[in-house]
């Protein structure tokens, strides 16, 4: 049956003129979100989100096909985006293949610095969009600079094989799980999401049991793996509550090529890198990067008053002239000193949350 006449005219659509989107030069960030981010205190993710969007220059445009919720989940991140600063929030709802045509539709993906694409029913968001011009319109967005975020559906579909549906647990075995296509935007991967809190280690260990060619991703609740392009490497940042495993196939041993039905399965030799935040990885080379520990400020401020409190016991006990006691008195009045500053600084309301009305 021949196209609709505006799905054969779309298939040659390039970006439309109008405002140039904010762009970097190669790929822009994707940003891998295990589902379940804080919507509600911190919100770190979603504020990161905004601001490599561009702030108030921002241009989100908002994928809810997965969800099953209607408006709400738009209405939803579109006040948590524009209350994080994002200068405009708009809506891209393909219901059907046939939608996903659309050349208005094509033209907001085409015209934003950033696309987010929401939880829920990952097959149907694969069914819809993957192969579409609105899929493609995405793909063009990262490649020309623009963020690609997403969470739960929104983050599986982000690699070229994604995760169909299938049960948890812990043990990998035969035909548990089935894998679809994915928008291809993290190639040779395949990422799983609520990771650890719906124990879906074996389904993900029985892909890249039968796929050894694919880096297997799972991505914890409220936890962001951020894939940038640096040096010609793909490199993984985790940020978040949670963390970010892998599972690197390369040196497999299995029988997954001959087990029967639903038997267990040899998977021997696997990687295993458990990634908190703060911790880098390269897809590329598969090697984990030089970690380097970070620190809050309270931390850091109670190592350099630990510090300062052993110089001034090495000089004391240098010069001979102060007894052991009093050392210990004197250390134990600082400390109290500064555990009271921290206290009250800490109950001064953090200036993120507050709304900036005067009274």
């Amino acid at each position: 049956m021949p196209r609709p006449d505006h799905q054969v005219a779309d298939e040659q659509h390039q970006p439309s003129g109008g405002p140039a989107p904010d762009v970097r030069s190669g790929p822009g960030p994707l940003m891998i979100i295990g589902g379940a981010e804080d919507k509600l205190r911190r919100r770190t993710i979603l504020t990161d989100f905004v601001a490599v969007a561009g702030g108030a220059d921002a241009r989100i445009v908002v994928i809810p096909t997965a969800s099953s919720l209607g408006g709400e989940v738009v209405e939803v991140y579109d006040a948590l985006f524009r209350k994080l600063g994002a200068g405009e929030v708009t809506a891209c709802r393909p219901e059907s293949r046939e939608e996903a045509y659309d050349p208005d539709l094509v033209k907001l993906v085409d015209e934003a610095t950033a696309v987010f694409m929401t939880g829920g029913n990952q097959l149907k968001l694969s069914a819809v969009i993957c192969g579409t011009p609105v899929g493609d319109a995405v793909v063009r967005a990262h490649e020309r600079g623009a963020v690609v975020g997403g969470t739960s559906a929104g983050a599986s579909i982000q690699s070229s094989h994604m995760v169909a549906f299938g049960p948890g647990g812990a043990t990998p075995k035969q035909r548990m799980t089935q894998v679809a296509a994915g928008l291809g935007l993290l190639d040779t991967t395949v990422i799983d999401q609520h990771f650890d809190q719906r124990n879906r280690y074996g389904r993900l260990l029985m892909i890249v049991s039968q796929s050894p060619q694919l880096l297997g991703i799972g991505v914890d609740e409220d936890t962001c793996a951020t894939v940038t392009l640096e040096d010609g490497h793909e490199v993984l940042r985790v940020s978040g509550r949670g963390a970010v495993t892998i599972l690197d196939p390369t040196d497999l041993v299995t029988n997954s090529y001959e087990a029967k039905r639903s038997s267990p399965l040899l998977a021997s030799g696997i990687v295993l890198h458990v990634l908190p935040a703060g911790t880098a990885y390269d897809l590329t080379e598969r090697t984990l990067l030089p970690h380097t520990p970070q620190r809050s400020a309270a931390d850091a401020a109670e190592v350099a008053g630990a510090q300062a409190d052993l110089r001034h016991m090495a000089h004391a006990i240098a010069s001979g002239d102060v007894g052991p006691s009093h050392l210990r008195r004197r250390l134990a009045r600082t400390r109290r000193s500064r555990k009271t500053g921290r206290d009250i600084a800490d109950r001064q309301p953090p200036h993120e949350e507050q709304d900036g009305d005067p009274r």
